[in-house]
């Protein structure tokens, strides 16, 4: 039997072989165009001033929670938040998580039982997978976006039955067909559950999100949303029926046995949501986004997307990871997707746009891809 180091020695080496080596990179100078921080909340001066003028009104703030949440971590101003950010989001109520990993692990660990039936796109977020293996439920995975294989799965599914998608899909930058969805989980009385961690801040009004857009708040018994892309915080929210709320609260592991956030984050937090408010964000982003579709030439392999997630195929490990560096090597941070993380065949750049890139940088990225793809 290999003992652990030479266990751990094997794995490693097999990634450098297969060039899937993953590494710690700091901080570099590059332009911007591979993070989630997609409205420049993260480093935005007027929305630091917010958060240093309103810190000033709570003098007496602790660094740490002290615990838990149900011992105690738990405060006022947490509880007030949570008010806010159902109101804004059109939900009954919220309750926060620690990052958008905890909450789905939290929930779907929690809420669907044996005998039960889980049905979730094929491309939906790793943390999602992770919570529905702690479950006891069966899981039926349909093809992306493809209605049929949802009904199918739909058919032979048995007890409570939960749908769960992606409002804005992270590698592909496209969106759920959710109106559509929403017709098929009334049909078979299934519960839908909605992961929109890439369309808060981007769509819907003042960036409520897709859910909202499309004024389906009252037909999805789930959202998930997250704080650290375009809100630039961290941490997250299941929003919700306050039954809901009340039943994570009590059967959560992930919510039940982690220490809270600190105050300042979620100072942070209602800071954002102040910020998000306080002017038309969506349309600075949509700007961008509109002139990096119409300045790549129609020959490279633009994946359709309104999001700020904008994907160049270009397929093999080798080919995509060339040209990302040959894009980063002229000073912009683009990030090659490779398989496994996607299918062998659709390897690809995923481009970032974020209001903190100024039209000149998208024009000059624009023309260095059109030179090198």
């Amino acid at each position: 039997m290999k003992d652990i180091n030479t266990f751990i020695s094997e794995c490693l080496q097999q990634r450098i072989k297969n060039h899937s080596l993953r590494t710690l990179k700091p901080e570099n100078s590059m332009v911007d165009f591979c993070s989630n921080d997609y409205l420049g909340f993260s480093q935005s001066k007027e929305l630091k001033a917010l958060f240093e003028n309103e810190l000033k009104n709570y003098p007496d703030y602790r660094l740490g929670s002290g615990g838990s949440r149900l011992l105690a971590g738990n405060h006022s101003f947490t509880e007030s938040l949570e008010h806010k950010i159902a109101i804004f989001h059109d939900a009954e109520n919220a309750l926060i998580y620690n990052s958008g990993f905890d909450a789905n692990v939290g929930l779907f660990a929690s809420l669907p039982q044996r005998g039960d039936t889980i049905i979730s796109d094929e491309y939906i977020h790793a943390s999602i997978i992770d919570g529905i293996r702690l479950s006891h439920a069966s899981r039926f995975v349909f093809r992306h976006n493809d209605f049929t294989s949802l009904e199918q799965k739909l058919k032979l599914a048995k007890g409570k039955i939960f749908i769960v998608v992606e409002s804005v899909y992270s590698m592909d930058g496209d969106e759920a067909p959710l109106k559509e969805i929403v017709k098929l989980a009334k049909q078979y009385h299934a519960a839908l559950i909605v992961d929109e961690a890439h369309a808060i801040g981007i769509f819907g009004d003042s960036g409520r999100g897709l859910v909202n857009e499309l004024g389906l708040c009252n037909d999805v018994f789930a959202r998930i949303i997250t704080f650290g892309k375009a809100l630039g915080t961290h941490g997250s929210a299941i929003l919700g029926s306050s039954q809901l709320r009340s039943y994570l609260i009590n059967f959560s592991r992930a919510f039940i046995y982690t220490t809270a956030a600190p105050f300042l984050n979620h100072l942070s937090i209602q800071c954002a949501y102040v910020y998000l408010k306080s002017r038309d964000h969506q349309s600075d982003i949509q700007q961008r986004i509109k002139l990096f579709k119409q300045s790549i030439k129609s020959g490279a392999k633009l994946l359709d997307s309104r999001s700020a997630i904008q994907i160049i195929v270009v397929p093999g490990n080798d080919k995509a990871r060339e040209a990302a560096r040959l894009i980063q090597q002229e000073g912009f941070d683009v990030r090659a997707i490779l398989s496994p993380s996607v299918a062998t065949g659709s390897e690809r750049l995923r481009i970032c746009l974020h209001n903190h890139n100024s039209m000149t940088e998208i024009k000059n990225l624009c023309e260095l891809l059109n030179r090198i793809l």
